[in-house]
């Protein structure tokens, strides 16, 4: 037999096979572009991140093309099942070994798609609070109010009692003032400190009450709302405010004071 016999038996027997895998291919090729371009459109509205995002879209791709790699090779005559297997066991093994890092992802996922909080938000879980500045697959990082950063596993998240404060806060600011003074007045400086300052929400209102009868004082409480990334700024220039438009007004700011009563020397201890 000669070598255009061989090949040409070989063009006959495997030729419609090879072009047959040929065409899945670039089928799944195309197929693994357009799902990847569909997930894409469909992520944007969801997941603000775009690294994250084009990870997300490359997976899918990936899946797809691992899927019309297993119907091409099925044309060649592969057994797909023990190949499957194979890959199937191989996986379980990688899992065990980074069930860590896969348990982040899983998580990662599953904050993604559930939102219990998002870029800007500020959020409290496991100790720890701050300003939520990104969402990776792998860890969540919050900024504090001293600007230190957070970053916290993704898998530590989930299924946590997790406090989501939004994107606003309610500052919480008391000061004490004498009991004889006019309360009338001290609202009203209080309420117009409030709404002169640059930082404080018109909605929701700001609260303004008295909190407690101190032994020494009223205890004036003063809560209005501003954006998280002005809460520092806000409380200092309110307490200044308040300080000031005090003074300015002779209201009487005391400091902790007690009245001691002497009813006799022997009891105190003072004569011999």
């Amino acid at each position: 037999m000669t070598a255009k016999d061989i090949t040409l038996d070989l063009i006959i027997r495997y030729g419609f096979q090879v072009l047959g895998a040929t065409i899945i291919l670039t089928v799944g090729l195309l197929l693994a572009r357009w799902i990847g371009n569909l997930t894409d459109r469909w992520l944007q509205s969801r997941v603000k991140e775009p690294p994250m995002r084009l990870l997300m879209v490359r997976i899918v791709r990936l899946l797809v093309l691992i899927l019309t790699l297993l119907v091409a090779l099925d044309k060649f005559g592969f057994q797909i099942a023990p190949l499957v297997a194979a890959v199937g066991v191989a996986g379980l093994g990688v899992g065990f070994a980074f069930q860590g890092v896969l348990g982040n992802i899983i998580a990662g996922l599953s904050i993604i798609f559930t939102k219990p909080y998002r870029v800007g938000e500020y959020i409290e879980l496991l100790g720890v609070h701050g300003q939520v500045v990104t969402i990776e697959l792998f860890s969540t990082s919050l900024i504090q109010l001293d600007q230190s950063r957070v970053v916290i596993p993704n898998r530590k998240i989930v299924g946590e009692i997790l406090h989501n404060y939004g994107t606003i806060r309610q500052l919480q600011l008391k000061v004490g003032v004498a009991y004889g003074a006019n309360l009338d007045e001290v609202f009203t400086i209080a309420k117009e400190i409030v709404a002169a300052n640059r930082y404080v929400l018109k909605e929701p209102a700001p609260l303004v009450g008295i909190s407690e009868l101190a032994d020494s004082s009223v205890t004036l409480s003063i809560q209005p709302w501003v954006a998280v990334g002005d809460m520092v700024s806000a409380r200092a220039e309110l307490y200044q405010a308040i300080v000031e438009r005090f003074r300015a007004g002779k209201i009487d700011i005391p400091f902790p004071q007690r009245e001691v009563r002497l009813l006799g020397g022997h009891e105190i201890g003072l004569d011999p």
